[in-house]
């Protein structure tokens, strides 16, 4: 029998989510899942939930556990064959707050600020430390599990766990298996019109490219690109209808090829969009400033709503889903191989970006673990996106592993977005007064 430990399992629906699919696996019905979370009220909530999941759907044959507090922690883990971590420290009050209104005060805008960015630097820094102590107690008791990551920033916390502890963790993230049917019907394309679709990706996390994309043997760019370069010809007129991924189809036409995240994400990426000299883009290619405070608004809402109907209902259903996670343990326990988009340490699968950044590459998973597929070189100009941001990365893990500060300055100088709004006067003050405003989130730095 299987030890699932899910970390944060407070964040309800997405424990049902990654839970349901473990209980729709033939080789995982009967695990123990153990729920981990610090907030005792949303912890009680999602046990109650996934009490009834298991009874809805698997006969209860999951043995499931709840553990509360940080002294709860290696009960948690202890044994584990698999850790889901799907944490976020501080919330959105006060430390998503904080990601956005310290950098408001020196004009700086922001869109998600969850990935890179001056939101994304501290979200690390807040993040790493809770996660290596995840890290110190798995090597205690749980030396053999694999870490499932699901926690932005992706590649800085991946990088962190890879770099700084001995745990066995891959980073996971929901755009890719998505990737090539949203471009689709971003051109107004019936993905089920391709029968025979087939796509590659790789390069980093939320900035994986779309390296190819075909029916068969029928290269669908040529199409794709001429529709999508008219449909935003169209809409940056003034007056004109917007759509949501404008950015990332302006992105294709520019650097000839399609990207895994969204434009919100995208937006705040590179130094092209989100700029204080043009204002008027933010109209014209209709970035949504400010997004993930709204959608914390909205989900927290969203869940005052579905508690009633969820935790009130006997009887829950529950469809597997694309997530890897339950894919990635039914492989290991079955070693029936399942193919999935990872992130993982480079070590020469993209031969032109370093070998220690965190790359997102198609993996097999077996009963041998995780192996990365080799892809070789990206082309130049998507390499050297992706390294604007792999140089971020870097220093951030650096940073969280050494409590070193200056590298947290240096990580802000060079970040696209930082670079192309601040000088970098503006930008140390502004690293100084975000490690204020964080106070005891962030241990103390040299």
């Amino acid at each position: 029998m299987a030890k699932i430990t899910f970390m944060g399992a407070g964040s309800t629906i997405f424990a049902k989510n990654v839970l349901g699919d473990c209980m729709r696996s033939k080789a995982l019905q009967d695990a123990h899942i153990a729920l981990y979370d610090i907030d005792a009220k949303r912890l009680k909530e999602s046990r109650l939930l996934l009490d009834r999941l298991n009874d809805s759907i698997n006969k209860g044959r999951a043995k499931i556990t709840s553990h509360l507090g940080t002294n709860r922690r290696k009960a948690a883990l202890k044994g584990a064959d698999y850790v889901v971590n799907a944490i976020q420290v501080g919330g959105y009050e006060p430390c998503t707050v904080t990601d956005f209104e310290i950098p408001k005060k020196c004009g700086l805008r922001q869109t998600i600020a969850d990935t890179i960015g001056i939101g994304g630097i501290f979200r690390a820094l807040r993040t790493a430390p809770v996660m290596l102590d995840f890290a110190a107690d798995m090597e205690a008791v749980c030396p053999n599990a694999w870490l499932l990551n699901y926690t932005n920033p992706m590649s800085i916390l991946t990088g962190a766990m890879l770099q700084g502890t001995n745990v066995k963790t891959i980073g996971l993230c929901h755009s890719v298996q998505v990737c090539a049917e949203t471009l689709l019907k971003d051109v107004d394309l019936d993905p089920s019109g391709f029968p025979k679709l087939r796509w590659q990706i790789a390069g980093i996390n939320h900035m994986g490219w779309l390296l190819e994309i075909s029916d068969g043997r029928k290269d669908l760019y040529p199409q794709i690109k001429k529709l999508a370069a008219a449909k935003v010809k169209a809409a940056r007129k003034k007056g004109a209808k917007k759509f949501g991924d404008m950015i990332r189809l302006d992105m294709m036409r520019h650097f000839g090829h399609y990207i895994t995240e969204s434009s919100e994400h995208a937006a705040e990426y590179y130094p092209y969009w989100i700029k204080a000299q043009f204002p008027g883009l933010i109209e014209e290619f209709n970035i949504p400033l400010d997004e993930y405070p709204r959608r914390c608004i909205a989900q927290i809402a969203a869940w005052e709503k579905q508690r009633e109907t969820l935790l009130g209902s006997k009887k829950i259903s529950h469809k597997r889903s694309s997530e890897y996670a339950s894919w990635i343990m039914e492989a290991m326990e079955t070693d029936v191989p399942t193919r999935i988009g990872g992130n993982i340490l480079n070590n020469g699968l993209i031969s032109n970006l370093p070998a220690n950044a965190v790359v997102e590459v198609p993996c097999m998973v077996d009963r041998n673990g995780v192996q990365g597929c080799f892809v070789g070189e990206l082309p130049s100009q998507l390499a050297a996106l992706n390294r604007t941001h792999i140089n971020v990365h870097q220093l951030v893990v650096e940073a969280a592993l050494e409590k070193n500060k200056e590298k947290v300055f240096q990580a802000a100088y060079l970040d696209p977005h930082l670079s192309a709004e601040l000088p970098l006067d503006q930008i140390r003050a502004l690293v100084t007064d975000m490690f204020k405003a964080h106070g005891d989130w962030i241990p103390r730095y040299r």
